[in-house]
């Protein structure tokens, strides 16, 4: 197992994410107990001692089930990583509830990292209240020992992220984003890093495989990559990109079943990053498949100043590309953002005059595209 060094820790490069645990009859708030226990078993046999889990997970029951599967191995044998649960907005008022709530379901004593979770333009303003008392509680548990580490998850855009930062960035000791090899550029991972530096905030990487998604490309698409590695899978792939940036600490996987974490464990049992070859191999792929029904927004603004609702077009055009990438339904950061938007201001309020579409450079069917956003984000 790779390690990676953290105030003077060893941290597993590989973290066990508990999103996706395996389930009994499909059922995601039913957790399969015992297959749980002989994952994290072999985990920690294998070297990996992070475990990473939170308040939402699997209906509230994730937490529960990796306490129990940890209870078996001594407290100072792991690392245990559980969050604050922002992204809905009823918990604003409730941190001390849930953080005992969180200690009593986990049996875990005390937390090594603890993270404010998921700041995205939904709850950054409630973030940053100071009425709730969030992050002065969280500090008040860290004096007393119960959170060892204090750090966030982002999902947000970059302007997000620095207002948070701005605000709390002096009491924060490492950050989780959504990086993998699409969204280096697609969501603009690259910048955010760059931004995580300069907080001097090493970065915990969540998603690497955008949920499974990133495995599932084409034979045409793989042939190249097979040629370069002929040993390696999409996985090892994703996994590898990540391994080429010096500023990832830890990254997690959410494994579902005992193959995956065998198959994960064995990619991070040693350190390959992608060489140049490699890695413009893996852009023609991200290139194949950023062209499959997304729409070539350059964000020239152009759209913006003829549009008689005033509709951030860009930002709309943006969004409508990510729920394509996803799966072509609404996706979870489309309707997240489309959420905080005043009902006039989201793509249903288009009211199909053209006007954006006559000069937009790269004759883009606006009206269409945004008609066909609205009715992904209504199913």
């Amino acid at each position: 197992m790779l390690y990676k060094d953290f105030q003077g820790m060893k941290l597993s490069a590989l973290g066990f994410g508990a999103m996706r645990l395996p389930v009994v009859d499909g059922d995601d708030t039913k957790i399969d107990q015992a297959a749980v226990d002989e994952m994290v078993d072999y985990a920690l046999e294998q070297g990996v001692n992070y475990f990473d889990t939170a308040w939402g997970y699997h209906g509230g029951n994730s937490e529960i089930a990796m306490g129990a599967a940890l209870a078996h191995h001594p407290r100072d044998s792991f690392y245990l990583a559980t969050k604050f649960p922002g992204y809905d907005l009823s918990n604003m008022d409730k941190v001390e509830e849930i953080f005992e709530k969180q200690l009593e379901k986990t049996g875990a004593g005390y937390f090594d990292f603890y993270l404010i979770h998921n700041v995205c333009e939904m709850n950054i303003d409630e973030y940053l209240n100071l009425d709730h008392g969030i992050v002065a509680y969280l500090l008040k548990q860290k004096e007393a020992g119960r959170i060892r580490h204090l750090g966030f998850s982002a999902h947000g855009a970059i302007p997000v992220m620095e207002r948070f930062l701005e605000a709390y960035g002096e009491h924060m000791e490492f950050c989780q984003i959504q990086l993998n090899f699409l969204d280096w550029e697609f969501q603009d991972a690259k910048g955010k890093v760059e931004l995580l530096s300069k907080y001097n905030l090493p970065v915990w990487v969540m998603e690497p495989v955008r949920g499974g998604k990133l495995a599932q490309i084409t034979d045409e698409e793989s042939a190249h990559l097979h040629e370069l590695r002929p040993d390696e899978s999409t996985v090892a792939w994703a996994f590898r990109f990540i391994q080429g940036i010096p500023e990832v600490c830890v990254t997690l996987s959410g494994m579902s079943n005992f193959e995956q974490l065998k198959e994960n464990i064995q990619t991070f049992s040693e350190d390959k990053p992608l060489n140049e070859e490699e890695s413009a191999a893996l852009q023609a792929v991200v290139d194949e498949m950023l062209g499959r029904g997304t729409v070539p927004c350059t964000a020239c603004h152009y759209c913006t100043s003829h549009c008689p609702q005033g509709l951030d077009i860009p930002k709309l055009l943006e969004m409508y590309n990510e729920a394509i990438v996803t799966g072509g339904k609404g996706g979870f950061i489309p309707s997240m953002y489309v959420n905080t938007l005043p009902e006039d201001k989201r793509p249903d309020a288009c009211i199909g005059c053209g006007s954006c579409a006559a000069v937009c450079p790269q004759q883009i069917d606006i009206p269409g595209t945004l008609a066909d956003f609205a009715a992904k984000l209504a199913g």
